[in-house]
């Protein structure tokens, strides 16, 4: 390889890793931005912040501002799940076993849900590449979603053979965005765009058994895949349409997604035209809300994610997505880094972002 050829092979990795980091950092700022005002309405939020509502983090109902959800919770664990599948299939050559693996990992993040620290040998595990139940951070209960809840108390893991379509076995009515928000580092693997979605869709199936549930899920990591490899929003959102359309019971998601695009070619952005999306409580809708705030505002990444937080409804998922499309584009030196900065855990998700990174450029 001559120097030309390496150096753009680095800065390829760079840029790789960047948007790597940017996804999980930007979906951590979503999320904390949001948090504090999750289950205000648009008019309570602007009575307590002022008329353009809320424009930096503020502090939660505990007095801290930075603080992250269930949503960066699930997603960490989501990222650790697919270390430990990855390093299992390079190292042992066991493949074939991500399924039960992304179940175990949620697993362990509901352990933190029902305890209030790291037990046993955890209390004890030092070192960065630690796992997460030896977080105390993490051991936290920030509202997370009755439908995540209960799912991961049933022992369901999808036949990784069977193809997706119809009502899963866990909470088949359930399409609440609970499987879109933690989805997005399904993407960031390299992966192609079609297997991460299938991946992220399966995975989503462990708690949430409506098609629309799963496959809003599935879309986002696929989003996701697009972006990591240097398509625009709205390309990688037209390409995932075209994913959708083979998938037996894609309507709403296609149909909310299609939403999402027209209102943001109708000019200015605005709460009222967020709101028209929905509330963001369902699948679809998170996902359609985070993605018209990332298109509506492609070039200001701050007023992207402070447009989709100022709304009546789960301003902290449709944040954290709109964060996770914001990063995942402009890598993680485009995101406010002044508010980055204060983002609760953000040294030990930026490692892991990193570990995600080197685990799969290595293969």
């Amino acid at each position: 390889m001559n120097e030309l050829s390496q150096q753009g092979d680095q800065q390829a990795r760079a840029v790789y890793r960047s948007r790597v980091r940017g996804c999980l950092l930007g979906g951590a700022l979503g999320d904390a931005l949001g948090y504090p005002v999750e289950f205000s309405s648009l008019d309570a939020i602007r009575a307590a912040h002022g008329p353009r509502g809320v424009t930096t983090l503020v502090a939660d109902a505990g007095g801290v501002a930075g603080r992250i959800s269930d949503d960066t919770q699930m997603t960490l664990f989501t990222v650790e799940g697919i270390l430990v599948a990855r390093r299992r299939e390079r190292e042992k050559g066991i493949g074939g076993a991500a399924h039960q693996l992304m179940y175990e990992a949620y697993q362990r993040w509901l352990v933190t849900q029902e305890r209030p620290g790291p037990e046993g040998p955890y209390a004890a595990y030092t070192g960065n590449d630690r796992p997460l139940l030896a977080e105390p951070w993490l051991y936290a209960r920030r509202a997370p979603g009755n439908a995540c809840l209960s799912g991961l108390h049933q022992p369901y893991v999808p036949d990784q053979g069977a193809p997706l379509g119809g009502f899963g076995p866990v909470n088949p009515n359930s399409k609440g965005c609970g499987g879109v928000m933690r989805s997005a580092p399904f993407g960031l693997t390299g992966a192609p765009a079609d297997r991460a979605f299938d991946l992220a869709a399966r995975c989503a199936r462990l708690t949430h058994g409506h098609p629309t549930g799963y496959l809003a899920a599935g879309a986002l990591a696929a989003i996701i895949a697009y972006l990591i490899t240097g398509d625009s929003l709205e390309g990688a959102v037209l390409r995932t349409l075209r994913l959708l359309a083979g998938r037996p019971g894609h309507e709403e998601t296609t149909a909310a997604l299609g939403r999402a695009l027209d209102a943001a070619a109708e000019g200015t952005p605005s709460a009222d035209r967020l709101e028209k999306l929905g509330a963001g409580w369902i699948a679809e809708e998170a996902l359609a809300l985070g993605v018209y705030a990332a298109l509506a505002e492609p070039h200001r990444p701050a007023h992207a994610l402070l447009l989709a937080v100022n709304h009546s409804g789960d301003s902290d998922s449709t944040g954290s997505v709109c964060g996770n499309l914001l990063g995942a584009r402009l890598g993680d030196v485009g995101l406010p880094q002044e508010w980055v900065r204060q983002v609760e855990g953000r040294e030990r998700i930026a490692a892991l972002a990193d570990d995600l990174a080197a685990e799969c450029e290595a293969g």
